[in-house]
């Protein structure tokens, strides 16, 4: 039963993959991945939802409080309530900005606004290549959500699987087949969380399960802890909406307005969390013994539900990551075919960037397979590449002139600093690595763009 009902919802969003095209005949490169800059509210709301509640939510959340404790949520949570009303404020410039410049990727908006085919290149590339462990990442979860769920699949099947359905998805109608895929997804993954949730406490009682678990694992944070979640609450909060795809996603908008209205309601879906706290904390007082902690919330599922239930719960897992992983792709894609590679014709765009796509998920799948991580260490190693784009967005949403070189030599050195720090295991007291770096970037931009300035400045 429960590989039907798995089996029935993937084929059902492959019909509303094939539905998402009516309509729109030949695809231009821009309704491919910027569906024309058409979608409404509700089509924005449940694209980006999409995104953000991926199969982190259902696979990295609770496990993180399995291996580490309920610390771990003070982070996880902070940093995406933090995010929301940056995007609210920055989300309609984005898009304002894309419009102005006819963006379809993020590298647009440098080339557009900076007018230079450097800083073009460095945007472009690191983008690619800090977004190979968000692949991963997806990938991971995917794994780990089918095996928790007793599916015991050689783990190649199982991410090539997963690898051709997002493909398919794309190849269908691209950002199009996604924000439909995006409105079935978001109803399993809730209905799957909170019926997992319900469900431990009608069996146990909510009362019973926290005293249980709170026997075995600390409620308290040293001061060390305390400043690390502080520390990557905001640095991740800064990095959440210049994120590649999601500055993707905003272009899709009809009006900058649209985006306001769906930045108002994204905060609805925190009231989820407490069920999926409800199930970590079941599967650490029944002392549950898991292959990976990111098996935390399956294992829950797998004892308490009902067979039909758990095809739900599935497909659920399922569609959150090839969602994600359909994103990625989406935006990985032009960023090859326009901004690596310019001089493609437009018409060969679409085309151009389906192979890209089909490279990286091979990539992505390689590293799957060749070094399975916690989900920490994959969402930390995507941010501390990606959130070092933020002085330079920042600059271009409020046309401030700040050389180019300077933005790039900040972008290289926040990027190079988090990448060395890492590698080194640097300890700052706590203080996230990324944050760090952040700060020297804005140093170094800072520098970069006045020195020049002082130098010409003769004395009297």
């Amino acid at each position: 039963m429960t590989t039907a009902v798995f089996l029935g919802f993937i084929v059902f969003s492959l019909y509303l993959a094939i539905r998402s095209k009516k309509g729109h005949g030949a695809q231009s490169v821009h309704d491919f991945f910027v569906a024309s800059r058409q979608f409404g509210a509700y089509l924005v709301f449940f694209l980006a939802a999409g995104e953000i509640y991926s199969i982190g939510t259902m696979v990295g959340f609770p496990g993180g409080i399995y291996a580490k404790g309920p610390t771990y949520g003070v982070w996880f949570l902070g940093y995406i309530l933090l995010a929301y009303p940056l995007g609210y404020f920055l989300g309609p410039k984005i898009w304002q900005a894309g419009a102005r410049y006819n963006a379809i990727t993020l590298p647009d908006l440098f080339k557009g606004h900076y007018g230079s085919r450097a800083l073009e290149l460095i945007v472009a590339g690191s983008s690619i290549l800090f977004l190979l462990p968000w692949g991963q990442l997806q990938f991971t979860g995917l794994v780990a959500a089918l095996k928790g769920l007793g599916w015991e699949f050689d783990p190649v099947y199982l991410v090539l699987i997963s690898a051709a359905l997002a493909f398919t998805y794309i190849a269908i109608s691209g950002v199009r087949a996604s924000a439909y895929i995006a409105i079935l997804k978001d109803i399993l993954m809730v209905v799957a969380i909170v019926a997992t949730g319900v469900a431990v406490g009608w069996k146990d009682g909510v009362g019973d399960v926290f005293h249980a678990a709170s026997l075995q694992v600390s409620n308290q944070m040293n001061d060390t802890q305390l400043r690390f979640s502080m520390s990557t609450m905001l640095f991740q909060a800064l990095g959440f909406y210049v994120m590649p795809f999601a500055v993707q996603n905003f272009f899709t908008a009809r009006s900058a307005n649209t985006i306001r209205r769906t930045q108002v309601a994204m905060p609805l879906y925190m009231l989820m969390y407490p069920f999926l706290v409800l199930a970590s904390y079941y599967a650490i007082s029944q002392n549950l013994q898991l292959a990976s902690p990111n098996e935390a919330f399956f294992a829950a599922a797998v004892r308490l539900l009902p067979d039909w239930l758990l095809g739900l719960v599935t497909a659920g897992a399922a569609l959150s990551g090839l969602l994600v992983l359909a994103g990625i792709c989406l935006a990985i894609g032009p960023i090859v075919t326009r901004n690596l590679l310019p001089g493609m014709p437009e018409q060969r765009q679409k085309q151009g960037a389906k192979v890209v796509i089909v490279v990286y998920l091979v990539l992505s799948i390689a590293m799957t397979l060749a070094t399975p991580n916690l989900m920490l260490t994959l969402i930390n190693t995507t941010y501390y590449g990606v959130t070092q784009f933020f002085p330079g967005v920042i600059v271009i949403l409020f046309s401030l002139k700040v050389r180019p070189m300077a933005i790039a030599l900040g972008i290289l050195s926040g990027q190079g600093l988090a990448i060395a720090l890492y590698a080194q295991q640097a300890d700052f007291g706590g203080i996230n690595l990324g944050l760090v770096s952040l700060a020297v970037n804005l140093l170094v931009t800072v520098v970069a763009n006045y020195a020049p300035r002082l130098a010409r400045v003769q004395p009297a």
